[in-house]
């Protein structure tokens, strides 16, 4: 596991999801786990490549966990941890200012109309 340890709380949970895509990635295993192509599939502009990156760092940091499963194919699905299940309440909170600041920008160009 990755270590980030250090004295300031903010700039270490930062850098757990500082990933362009890290907390997309976590929104969408919130619903459970999801298999590999069907969350590239979800964030359309990502390559495999980055998604599978992305995937590794969060792994590293242990928020998140890979299960793979014998056959042919072999099947693939990422889900969060304990710890990244902890990172709700800051994915909930983001996405309420997200939501709060569209709303204002989109009220703000229609009284500008």
């Amino acid at each position: 596991m990755k270590s980030v340890s250090g004295n300031a709380p903010c700039a270490t949970a930062q850098r757990l999801i500082s990933g362009k895509w890290a907390v997309l990635i976590l929104m969408y295993l919130e619903e459970g786990p999801v298999r590999f192509n069907e969350l590239n599939r979800k964030m359309p502009r990502m390559t495999h490549a980055t998604l599978s990156v992305q995937l590794k760092d969060l792994e590293g940091y242990g928020l998140i966990q890979r299960r793979q499963y014998g056959g042919i194919p072999a099947k693939v699905e990422y889900s969060l941890t304990e710890i990244g299940k902890r990172f709700h309440p800051v994915i909930a909170a983001m996405a309420a200012r997200g939501n709060e600041y569209i709303a204002q920008m989109r009220g703000q160009q229609e009284a500008g109309k």
